[in-house]
């Protein structure tokens, strides 16, 4: 599956947080997007450990975008999340990482590669400030 919730309440926090003026702790975003708020600060903590987002402690704490909106694209969004890059298919990426061991008479995954391929071209283009725009 290619956007899960994970991914989802990633760039529903960045929107969020892209038109807030201070940072936003992880309980407030709970509450304003009804997200769990366990598993929002772990999405929130990974986005941070990849530079995407700042983070602050203590009583004004929370968190900001650490880069401009045109400056963050969604394929690195949501590999932060998913700890692995989006996939579309349940298909290697080589034919030599075939789950099957059949990728040498495999007649779809030459096909199914070029298209993950432009998925993940557009993601890697598609950025915050182009859904802020939209």
């Amino acid at each position: 599956m290619l956007i899960t919730r994970a991914s989802e309440y990633a760039i529903l926090s960045l929107i969020v947080l892209s038109k807030a003026d201070s940072p936003v702790d992880s309980e407030t975003l709970s509450h304003q997007l009804s997200i769990p708020k366990s598993f929002l600060a772990k999405i929130l903590q990974a986005l941070a450990k990849n530079e995407i987002l700042n983070s602050y402690k203590g009583v004004n704490g929370g968190f900001t975008l650490a880069l401009a909106p045109s400056d963050i694209n969604m394929l690195k969004v949501m590999t932060s999340v998913e700890g692995k890059a989006p996939a579309v298919f349940d298909c290697a990426p080589s034919t030599k990482d075939c789950p099957s061991n059949q990728a040498q008479i495999c007649s779809i995954w030459p096909f199914l590669h070029k298209l993950q391929g432009k998925i993940d071209l557009f993601l890697a283009e598609l950025t915050l400030a182009d859904i802020l725009e939209d």
